[in-house]
């Protein structure tokens, strides 16, 4: 698909590797954010991939932003700092923006070392398997900044208010087993098993209907900042799409037949 992110379909799986192991996978320029854009609007497009799965080449999973470029982009010498924020919603905030609107549930098998955006980038997934020799650090404070990336928006939902600030106002990094305790992974496995982990887990996801995978991750996502009544009314319309599916005739037909069902997303 391009140089950053490869590409791999494996049935209804995607599976995505982030190919920059030599600079640790860091997020470093406008095409690698525009990949993310196509990503989206590939596997949204496509109704026969069911789930995907992000993982980085190499020993780290993404090591946040290149510091080096950093400083040529929003130093002295760059440009007045009221430039500054137009830079970052037309560069590395695109990515929250465009996982926001992607449909297909993805998941991260963190291989390695996820610092700062690299760290948030994984909160932006909807499920985080982690390896052993996996860390996380929200280190953003260690450099005289803040996470720029909508950070303080994924973390406190994922793990809590006290456990946040600890992380943000900190910046110290946490290791894989307490990221597993706090909630911020769903489990840890060793590094030799985490893809066939992953891909056994997007294996549960996708033997389900295609259609209701995307209603209820879409569901689940805007319950975290509607209200009630609006989520009940989203609720009512996806089910009244539901009720007249194949899938759902298949799917009662099949518990009543005591049979595995077969899915088709029509």
């Amino acid at each position: 698909m391009s140089d950053f992110l490869k590409i791999e379909r494996r049935g209804h799986i995607c599976i995505i590797r982030m190919d920059r192991p030599d600079e640790r996978n860091a997020l470093t320029d406008t095409g690698q954010f525009l990949e993310f854009e196509r990503l989206v609007d590939m596997l949204n497009a496509d109704l026969d991939i069911r789930a995907a799965i992000l993982t980085g080449n190499g020993p780290s999973f993404c090591a946040g932003g290149n510091v080096k470029k950093m400083i040529a982009d929003y130093g002295e010498g760059s440009g007045p700092a009221a430039q500054i924020p137009a830079k970052y919603a037309t560069g590395i905030q695109r990515i929250p923006l465009a996982l926001a609107r992607l449909d297909v549930p993805l998941l991260a098998a963190v291989n390695g070392a996820a610092i700062g955006a690299g760290c948030d980038l994984a909160c932006m997934c909807d499920i985080r398997i982690a390896s052993e020799n996996a860390r996380f650090a929200e280190s953003f404070v260690k450099l005289g900044i803040i996470p720029g990336d909508g950070g303080s928006w994924f973390l406190p939902r994922l793990i809590g208010l006290s456990r946040s600030y600890e992380m943000a106002l900190t910046g110290d990094p946490i290791d894989a087993a307490t990221a597993l305790e706090w909630g911020l992974v769903s489990r840890v496995v060793p590094l030799e098993g985490l893809e066939d982990a992953a891909l056994e887990l997007a294996d549960r996801i996708v033997v389900n209907p295609p259609q209701q995978i995307r209603f209820a991750k879409r569901l689940v996502r805007e319950g975290l900042h509607q209200r009630l009544e609006t989520l009940l009314e989203l609720s009512r319309l996806y089910q009244a799409l539901s009720h007249r599916t194949e899938d759902h005739v298949e799917g009662i037909s099949a518990l009543l037949e005591k049979r595995p069902a077969a899915f088709q997303g029509r």
